[in-house]
């Protein structure tokens, strides 16, 4: 059967999306951890800074330069006993408009006893009428260690962009000893911009950010309040049975990026990425 001229439009496009996955395996090796395992498809790579404080760090990038709508993006990761890691991104992740299909993103981490695993991308940007889909699975070993922080901003708030309508969507689920220990769903659907304007959601700020630290304490908990007046945007933090979560709002994305350095560094579970300083 012969494709209509729209037909044929779809398909290419279908056939043009990205199809991205990279997965790796961290050993410990005498106190350092070391890539045993690295596999790269499509767009995706993962690099390593020859000199780290600490944990080894590895940058994730997307030589795609963005990610449009039908594109589907996987990342595994491993850590075996003791070994610990810090993620981190080249740069943020952009978000394009999108008149179809959703873009997809899923990360898996699976965490052995002793490991660490700190997760500190750049923010993601969303443009106006981008449409994401996330999903966050992590499995964790009982003495397991987790700091996962990821940041959106709707628009180039530099530029004044402003996200009238779109997609994102949301999905965390974090299991301790094989256990549920944080799950949560957020979406926003249609028409964002009035959506984050309520004051029940995000009371006008457009760049929001959320951190999960596992385990987490009371401890944590003073040494963010001790920051109070510090910060440029909105910050909650509290824990409760064993993990520690906090919520950030800001206006635009450099003021989230202030907030989020101050609440890492206080929180001190690894140094931040030598991305995040330049």
């Amino acid at each position: 059967m012969a494709l209509t001229p729209t037909d044929a439009t779809g398909e290419l496009v279908a056939a043009n999306r990205a199809r991205s996955r990279v997965s790796l395996t961290v050993a410990d090796h005498e106190g350092v951890a070391r890539p045993r395992r690295l596999a790269e498809e499509g767009s995706l790579r993962l690099r390593f800074p020859a000199a780290c404080a600490g944990a080894q760090e590895a940058v994730l990038v997307n030589t795609a330069g963005g990610i449009a709508g039908g594109d589907h993006l996987t990342i595994d990761l491993a850590l075996e006993e003791r070994a610990r890691l810090v993620v981190t991104t080249a740069s943020a992740e952009k978000i394009y408009r999108s008149e179809s299909a959703p873009a997809a993103l899923a990360v898996t981490a699976t965490l052995a006893e002793g490991a660490a695993l700190t997760w500190l991308p750049h923010e993601t940007i969303l443009f106006d009428r981008a449409r994401l889909i996330r999903s966050f699975d992590i499995d964790l070993a009982p003495t397991a260690r987790l700091l996962f922080a990821e940041a959106v901003v709707f628009g180039r708030t530099a530029m004044g962009e402003t996200v009238r309508d779109g997609l994102f969507a949301d999905r965390w689920r974090v299991r301790r000893g094989g256990r549920l220990i944080f799950a949560e769903s957020f979406r926003l659907d249609g028409a964002i911009a009035e959506r984050l304007a309520e004051k029940a959601v995000a009371a006008g700020q457009v760049a929001l950010a959320t951190v999960l630290a596992v385990p987490g304490d009371d401890v944590m908990t003073e040494a963010v309040r001790a920051l109070a007046g510090t910060f440029r945007g909105e910050v909650g933090f509290s824990a409760w049975n064993g993990l520690a979560l906090a919520r950030l709002a800001a206006p635009d994305g450099a003021a989230l990026r202030h907030d989020l350095t101050l609440l890492l560094a206080v929180l001190g579970r690894a140094p931040l990425p030598r991305l995040w300083l330049n």
